[in-house]
């Protein structure tokens, strides 16, 4: 019997598959409409793999679902089942609340018995017990966690992350820790050899996140050590769910090393990975090595060959070794190979490795001190591996391997008894890592010649600026415990478990319906010819983009998930060797249009892109140590190069989609880091090279703008205070105070920026109006976090709304209308486009009709991409370009941006107000 009740069951079938209807009236909270399967009587959501293949392979998988607020207590307990109504473990938990204490987010975490099933139905209800629950036990030196299949040992000091790994009464593996090399100069000529140094982890803290019964998280802390010194710190998580043979494990280093040119000791990291120890039981022709090449391609051979020798020991024994299954006794083969098998050579060594998206090598080696000998190559590689025998061994995979390359896969010593595997995040065999500033500043000695870099190569240098220190880079990795080596298919699913992870989603429907975000999205709509061209051109700009990844080769370990800036027709090229035009850097919010994106499809290709969007920007374009930690660093030809360190790329609005669709805990900390980045403009003034005013940053006077700072610093606040996070009261004081002292403002938000003080969380009121407008402020989420705020505590601070208002109902006004309001008009704008959306909300919450056609009027017919674009590619081959592909010269991330939100918001706002 399920525990969902059979009532709850037949509306989920009835529900599914209805299309959301919306309709906005004047006045109305933006997402004023409702959805089938969404309302408030406690209808259930049916959910899905956001992939066609199910769970497979993977150990379980975890989403975000949202509610329409009052829907369900935070408390709610939730049933999962199948369509046919057969009961699935789950474990729920609330990830974010409304105002009124309702869930608003909950996430769902399933284990292997959701293998099989392609959809799900979850509502109100008592979950199921797994058949086997997550155990977790602390000790005092070792945190155990049991799947009821595997057996983890946790070390909470020490080198080791993982003392033991067992499977029933076998060890799997042991002694699992991080492994850095480092070296302490570049060689830029050909002369000479670079001495390495070897670290390992060194282990500070471990603590026990959840403790099932369906998912346990093990958060483990420390940093790489050689004898006395420790430094790039780690933080790694370690996923269990019931039932499962395998965990995962996710993965980041924060770089606090010295890269500074021409100077003796800095830290280039020639190896990074991680490393466990297998022990070998079997004889060697029962120890099996798989190791993944293209597709589910696979490599699976024996330590001890017995196939291909001039003696045959039969089909039988042949068959079974290269199937993995343990041999028949020697004595029942052709004595002609029994005899002699202490003459054939056993291969204990084996590495792959991808030093370039393009191009993999394999080799293998019979043991240290002998020579390698080739044994295939090829362009991609899945990243995936075994090493073990009849008996058992393990499988182990790099997610996202060839993309962020140099990566390396190691089995060493597999003939005896010990093998070694490290998955290495950074090959050793690769150059080695180097951060280092791109150029030597030269002729940019004082501020006035430095901002004259930004009239010719748009870049903002500093000396000292273009640092890595304080980055971050995050992998995810999965390992299996077998009791004995897997065949071909369970071999292809693991592979493409590495490739892809399963991911269940809620569909659109649901995530539209529930009025989160601001509700400034409404389903992909093609019922007139206006729409349908609008839907087609949001489709060229993504496809074009993704196309454009893989003909310019986006991909390494730092670069993997950004997008290029501008174009230069002239080259055929993306301008990636020019200042401020190279990597994108998160401006002007392309990581908004992608969620949004996503969030109104369900489409998988753009939810991947943007995951690898958010893990980049949040990791890489950030620092997490140092003086400017909270601060994100302006696109520019290295992600961290550019002297501009701000609140806006910084922005915890282009993180949260990720969090809330998957309550990913490590996405989850760089939003919590946020919520004291205003103490950072303390340690730097974001407008020092401009102001004309003496300025001394001060705790109680600090010059904040309400457009790109404000916006960046309020969403972290606001997703602090849903997510009842411990400073959740300070949070929501912040907010409060920065609204109603914005909105009291004599020119409320075109004042342009206050004066804040840390200790109180409110702006000081000035006395004398201000007309400052930037036609960035509302390019970086602003709109959205308005939207958002008005509907959350818009009661409560009503001159918010009206300050807001006028901002959106003048930016696009003309100058005469702007004098007349404000005495002064705005200046030159720029982005026009981009702020019709604005418009669009305006006419929404007033019923202004002519805010409705104006929004239409200037995204049709102001700046940004018009409809008599090309809206195509062009063909791009010979000797114009290193690789062939196509080109669409008129495209620039700025305008897609814009774009993509203008076109995506004045749909659900004003969609149906378009002209004719």
């Amino acid at each position: 019997m399920s525990r969902m009740p059979r009532r709850t069951l037949l509306k989920a079938a009835a529900a599914a598959g209805a299309a959301a209807q919306f309709s906005w009236s004047p006045g109305a909270t933006p997402a004023s409409a409702a959805a089938p399967g969404a309302d408030h009587t406690g209808e259930p959501v049916t959910l899905s793999w956001l992939e066609s293949g199910g769970l497979g392979a993977a150990p379980g998988s975890t989403l975000g679902v949202p509610w329409p607020k009052g829907q369900y207590r935070k408390d709610q307990t939730f049933a999962l089942t199948t369509e046919d109504g057969k009961d699935v473990p789950v474990q729920s938990w609330t990830t974010a609340t409304w105002p009124d204490g309702s869930a608003k987010w909950t996430a769902h975490a399933v284990g292997p018995e959701a293998a099989g099933a392609k959809k799900f139905v979850l509502g109100p209800g008592a979950p199921a017990a797994p058949s086997h629950k997550v155990a977790v036990k602390s000790t005092g030196s070792t945190i155990t966690v049991s799947t009821g299949v595997i057996t983890a040992k946790i070390g909470k000091s020490g080198s080791s992350l993982i003392t033991s790994l067992t499977r029933g009464s076998t060890e799997i593996a042991k002694d699992g820790r991080l492994v850095l090399i480092r070296q302490g100069e570049i060689e830029d000529g050909d002369q000479g050899r670079e001495a390495y140094e070897r670290f390992e982890s060194a282990v500070t803290t471990t603590e026990v996140e959840q403790s099932g019964p369906v998912r346990a998280v093990v958060r483990i802390e420390g940093k790489h050590r050689r004898g006395k010194r420790s430094w790039l710190p780690f933080s790694v998580r370690l996923y269990f769910y019931a039932g499962a043979e395998s965990f995962r494990m996710v993965h980041t280093i924060t770089f606090d090393g010295t890269q500074e040119p021409g100077k003796a000791g800095g830290d280039f990291i020639r190896g990074l990975g991680v490393r466990f120890t297998v022990p070998m039981r079997d004889e060697a022709y029962d120890r099996h090595i798989r190791i993944g090449g293209e597709g589910t391609g696979m490599l699976r051979e024996a330590v001890k060959g017995i196939t291909g020798l001039r003696r045959d020991p039969g089909a039988a024994v042949q068959a079974a070794q290269f199937e993995g299954t343990k041999l028949p006794d020697p004595a029942t083969w052709d004595q002609r190979v029994t005899s002699r098998l202490h003459l054939i050579p056993t291969w204990g060594d084996y590495t792959l490795s991808q030093l370039s998206a393009d191009g993999f090598s394999l080799r293998k080696r019979t043991k240290k001190g002998h020579g390698w000998i080739a044994a295939g190559g090829g362009r991609r590689a899945s990243g995936f591996g075994y090493v073990g025998g009849a008996s058992g061994g393990l499988a182990f995979g790099l997610r996202d391997f060839w993309e962020k390359f140099p990566a390396q896969l190691d089995i060493r010593d597999a003939h005896t008894d010990a093998a070694e595997v490290t998955l290495w995040l950074w090959s050793p065999e690769a150059e080695p890592m180097d951060l280092r500033f791109y150029h030597d500043g030269l002729g940019q000695d004082t501020y006035a010649e430095q901002l004259e870099g930004l009239n010719i190569t748009y870049e903002d240098y500093e000396p000292g600026f273009g640092t890595p220190y304080g980055i971050a880079r995050t992998s995810e990795l999965l390992f299996w415990a077998h009791d004995s080596t897997p065949g071909a298919t369970a071999l292809a699913q693991q592979t493409e478990a590495v490739r892809t992870l399963p991911q269940l989603v809620a569909p659109p429907s649901q995530l539209i319906g529930a009025k989160v975000f601001g509700g400034l999205f409404s389903p992909v709509d093609r019922s007139t010819p206006a729409k349908a061209k609008i839907e087609d051109h949001l489709d060229f700009l993504f496809t074009y983009y993704k196309d454009q990844v893989e003909m310019r080769r986006w991909y390494g370990f730092w670069d993997y998930g950004d997008v290029m800036h501008s174009y230069d027709p002239a080259r055929h090229q993306w301008r990636y060797d020019v200042g401020g035009y190279a990597w994108d850097n998160s401006e002007l919010s392309p990581d908004l249009w992608l969620w949004y994106a996503y969030l109104r499809s369900g489409r998988a290709d753009i939810f991947r892109f943007a995951e690898a969007m958010t893990r980049h920007t949040g990791e890489v374009d950030v620092y997490h140590l140092g003086e400017w930690a909270g601060l994100g660093t302006r696109h520019g030809i290295q992600h961290y190069a550019d002297s501009a360190k701000q609140q806006r790329i910084a922005n915890t609005t282009y993180r949260r989609f990720y969090y809330f669709l998957t309550a990913d805990e490590r996405v989850g900390d760089l939003m919590r880091a946020n919520v004291d980045s205003d103490e950072t403009f303390l340690a730097l003034d974001p407008l020092r090279k401009i102001r004309t005013e003496p300025y001394t940053p001060d705790r109680h006077a600090l010059s904040i703008g309400f457009g790109t700072d404000w916006s960046g610093l309020v969403s972290a606040w606001l997703t602090e205070w849903e997510r009842g996070g411990p400073q959740a009261a300070k949070a929501r004081a912040r907010i409060l105070g920065t609204m109603e002292t914005i909105a009291a403002q004599p020119n409320g938000f075109v004042q342009g920026s206050g004066l804040y003080d840390l200790d109180t969380g409110r702006f000081a009121v000035d006395t004398e109006p201000v007309v400052s407008v930037s036609h960035l402020s509302a390019v970086f989420g602003l709109n959205e976090l308005c939207a958002e705020l008005i509907g959350l505590v818009g009661v409560e601070v009503p001159k918010f709304e009206e300050a807001y208002l006028d901002y959106c109902r003048y930016f696009n006004a003309t100058k005469a209308e702007q004098k007349a309001r404000y005495g002064s008009d705005f200046g030159s704008l720029l982005l026009f486009q981009g702020h019709s959306r604005l418009d669009a909300y305006a006419a929404v919450r007033t019923g202004d009709e002519k805010l409705a056609a104006r929004a239409w009027e200037k995204f049709y017919n102001s700046d940004g991409y018009k409809e008599s674009a090309p809206w195509k590619t062009e063909e791009v081959t010979g000797p114009v370009t290193t690789v062939p592909g196509t080109e669409a010269n008129w495209v620039y991330t700025n305008d897609t941006a814009l774009y993509g939100l203008a076109a995506i918001e004045n749909l659900a706002l004003v969609g149906d107000r378009m002209p004719s």
